[in-house]
């Protein structure tokens, strides 16, 4: 395998102007990085990650925390944070919680022992609702970064990407309310726990309040049965006209049901559901929904995890990344 002092030979060159040159510093002429490059690329010359690692004492890779993947939210994010992460020559290692407090704590524990540079994290379930945030600190107060995406602690000073959950939802509701005439409106909740949950909730009070109408909201656990609540819902309250759903699933049962209850959507009654654009094609009529711009999210964790890194006065940075009302077939 070719090493660096066999290139700096090879150009009659040291070899710390070579690994400058590699490095594209400012130092290094033009031309020198050009004859280094092309002879590097013709011998096929690969930096020793480890020397490099020992060197800079970091190892250029970042743990990356999810609750699930089968959450295209989620397995959104993560293309995002990989896809940015390579374009900025980071690898990243990623662990799932499965919404385990013990899981999440385990997989903090494993790979803040050097094996990483920071962490990129949506809390668990399981540690949002049982406030158990401890191991998240602790962390950070080993001088490792911590970035937290959607799923946020507030207490807890680190850098966070968010979605403007209360807006998206008072604004999708705003409009099933003054542009559609929509009376009775349903939202529809499993993460109500969830401090993006709890949110999201609130933008919907606020925009009925607003209204004078009166608040519907069905809340249901991770264990209920979604299809039979939401059609019993329907069944129970013939006037319901426009369903709210503040996750990427239930808006697609809620058409399912509406259609079981023999009304016509949107004519009858409106749906908004939650999730990205590949969402509007699992359902027919196609969902209404809340863009997320989940690999935005991921984007955006990648460069302020990365601007912390480099940084020896960085400022904890909260990012909100705009949500977008992205209209189809399940609204008028």
């Amino acid at each position: 395998m070719t090493t660096l002092k066999e290139l700096a030979k090879l150009l009659n060159i040291s070899v710390s102007t070579v690994s400058k040159a590699l490095n594209d510093s400012h130092e290094i002429s033009e031309n020198t990085k050009r004859r280094v490059n092309e002879l590097a690329e013709k011998l096929n010359y690969k930096p020793n990650r480890i020397a490099q690692q020992l060197k800079s004492n970091r190892t250029k890779t970042i743990g990356v925390i999810l609750p699930t993947v089968t959450n295209p939210f989620f397995a959104e994010v993560l293309h995002g944070i990989e896809t940015s992460a390579t374009k900025n020559n980071y690898d990243i290692i990623v662990c799932l919680s499965d919404e385990s407090l013990t899981k999440e704590q385990r997989s903090l524990e494993l790979l803040s022992n050097g094996s990483v540079d920071g962490f990129i994290m949506a809390v668990a379930r399981e540690s949002q609702v049982e406030e158990q945030t401890t191991h998240i600190n602790t962390v950070i107060n080993s001088k490792i970064p911590v970035l937290m995406f959607d799923r946020v602690v507030n207490e807890i000073s680190c850098d966070k990407v968010v979605v403007d959950d209360f807006q998206s939802v008072y604004e999708a509701t705003e409009y099933l309310i003054k542009k559609e005439k929509r009376k009775h409106i349903l939202l529809v909740s499993n993460i109500e726990e969830l401090s993006v949950g709890k949110l999201r909730i609130k933008g919907y009070q606020k925009a009925i309040g607003d209204a004078k109408l009166k608040s519907n909201v069905l809340k249901l656990s991770k264990v209920d049965d979604v299809e039979k609540h939401v059609y019993e819902y329907l069944q129970n309250n013939p006037n319901t006209d426009a369903i709210v759903s503040i996750d990427h699933i239930t808006g697609i049962i809620a058409i399912n049901m509406a259609k079981k209850t023999g009304k016509i959507v949107p004519k009858d009654l409106s749906v908004i559901g939650f999730g990205y654009e590949h969402t509007q094609l699992l359902s027919s009529p196609k969902i209404s929904i809340v863009h997320q711009k989940a690999y935005e999210i991921g984007e955006m964790s990648v460069k302020l995890l990365i601007d912390n890194l480099q940084s020896d006065d960085h400022k904890t940075q909260t990012i909100v990344v705009p949500s977008e009302l992205k209209l189809s077939e399940s609204t008028k």
